[in-house]
């Protein structure tokens, strides 16, 4: 079965975009957890990211039961700190927040974090995150203690994500965060996307099909959404709509 990076890889190259729902354990019951889950299947989602900058119950186990009994979309964890990590999983989001100056964020949690994965069969997906300005202070934020990039300083972030590149990082992940007040700048996203050479991960703000589309057209690999489709599953099934549109206008 082919990893999640390499399958991440082969489709940059080749264009191919994708679509993760993002699942924050503490904002879904059980049944809108299912209809989440049944509506993916139905509409072709790629990938579940599964966590939360801060997390008031720590029922991770059971969400990844229910995922797995309903779907075999793979659910890569997306960990707000060591706590976070659950072997269950398919694989994980190794988070470095390289836009910050937290050492605890860019190497500290990951020092704990290291000997319970290497144990799992967690795939560890080395992704330099970079937190955005994008209108509001977000948990993300407030809980790294770290400033996010200007909104409007591509440069910023494009010099960023090559050092997070030459660093080692597999992934780079523009994440406005949850909440944000609009999505990640497109011209922030086509200057970082010029400036390495690995998959391209854009989350916040993503609330509606437009801005999925604008997204997707500067140069995101993957596309994250989470409150949006928590406020209205039915997002989903449209910008699902855009994702195939978009691959296949692409190899025409």
């Amino acid at each position: 079965m082919i990893s999640i990076y390499n399958q991440l890889i082969e489709k940059s190259i080749k264009g191919v975009k994708s679509f993760a729902v993002l699942i924050d354990p503490d904002k879904l019951d059980e049944i809108s957890l299912k209809r989440i889950i049944d509506l993916s299947e139905e509409s072709n989602v790629d990938y579940f990211f599964l966590g939360g900058s801060l997390l008031s119950k720590y029922n991770t186990p059971e969400i990844i039961k229910t995922i797995k009994q309903r779907s075999a979309i793979p659910v890569v964890l997306f960990p707000g700190g060591h706590l976070q990590v659950e072997p269950s999983a398919d694989a994980i989001l190794f988070l470095s927040l390289i836009s910050g100056r937290n050492a605890d964020f860019l190497i500290g949690q990951h020092v704990i974090a290291a000997p319970i994965i290497k144990q799992s069969r967690l795939e560890v997906l080395p992704t330099g995150y970079l937190l955005v300005d994008c209108g509001t202070q977000t948990t993300a934020s407030y809980i790294s203690n770290t400033t996010p990039l200007p909104y409007d300083k591509p440069a910023i972030a494009a010099a960023t994500a090559m050092a997070g590149e030459m660093m080692g990082l597999k992934l780079m992940y523009l994440d406005g965060g949850s909440g944000a007040m609009q999505p990640v700048n497109v011209e922030m996203i086509a200057t970082v996307k010029k400036t390495v050479s690995c998959p391209l991960i854009v989350g916040g703000g993503i609330n509606n099909e437009a801005k999925a589309l604008a997204a997707l057209s500067a140069g995101a690999d993957v596309i994250v959404v989470g409150t949006g489709i928590e406020n209205d599953p039915q997002l989903m099934v449209s910008i699902s709509k855009q994702v195939v549109n978009f691959n296949l206008d692409s190899v025409r």
